[in-house]
């Protein structure tokens, strides 16, 4: 599996560069930004496993950047850094939909055990963390790697972007799968014009699956898409 990717948000200089070098060391892919609205700005174009949220930030708090992102993000964990030690702050942060909360200062073994009990949560409850590359679904086996996929009527070679759609359909088949999920994963932006080539593309992998009435690509009017098989075909 590849690695998590974290996104950290500090304006200490040096604890921000402290903590990045650290996680990187300890095998993370670590994104830094110094204040609010970058942070908010580098979530919007990627997708991370996992948030560290220092509260003061500069141009946009802590707090709001997870109400913000909390709007349309409802899963990817956010750790909340302070030097507050309130009770208030601490409940405010579990109410805005914070994961946990930590006081400067910390230990950075405290840090990474936290991250890895949270992570360890996540990943058993998200297929998107998951290794899995190749797959069987209805009359179909998919391959990955390859970029194939094989049916009752031979075989298709898929183009990346193909690929790497059909897969996250597969790791959610049978539950939804959010658009603007898919959109940072595959293109790494949310953006009208990358929503569109996506609709592109979920045309060409209909027409791939058509070839089997028992699966079936739906379209979940305002969140994104469903890949479904033949028993869930039935409930639609």
């Amino acid at each position: 599996m590849s690695k998590y990717k974290i996104l950290l948000v500090e304006d200490d200089l040096n604890l921000g560069q402290i903590l990045n070098e650290y996680l990187d060391l300890k095998g993370y892919e670590t994104t830094l930004c110094r204040d609010g609205e970058e942070g908010v700005l580098a979530f919007k174009r990627d997708q991370f496993h996992l948030c560290l949220f220092d509260v003061m930030l500069p141009k946009k708090d802590g707090f709001s950047m997870a109400k913000e992102i909390r709007r349309t993000d409802k899963e990817t964990p956010i750790i909340f850094l302070t030097a507050k030690s309130m009770k208030a702050d601490t409940i405010e942060g579990f109410k805005i939909g914070g994961d946990d909360y930590i006081t400067k200062p910390f230990s950075m073994e405290e840090l990474l055990l936290r991250i890895q009990v949270i992570l360890k949560r996540t990943a058993s409850k998200n297929p998107q963390f998951s290794d899995q590359k190749q797959f069987e679904f209805g009359s179909f086996k998919f391959d990955f790697d390859k970029q194939v996929l094989i049916g009752k009527e031979g075989e298709n070679k898929l183009t990346s972007k193909e690929s790497e759609l059909l897969r996250l359909l597969c790791l959610h088949i049978n539950q939804p799968l959010d658009r603007s999920v898919a959109l940072k994963i595959i293109w790494r932006d949310d953006s009208y014009f990358n929503a569109r080539s996506m609709d592109v593309y979920i045309a060409k992998l209909r027409k791939l699956l058509k070839q089997d009435d028992t699966i079936q690509i739906i379209t979940l009017h305002g969140s994104g898409f469903k890949l479904i098989t033949n028993s869930k075909l039935e409930q639609e």
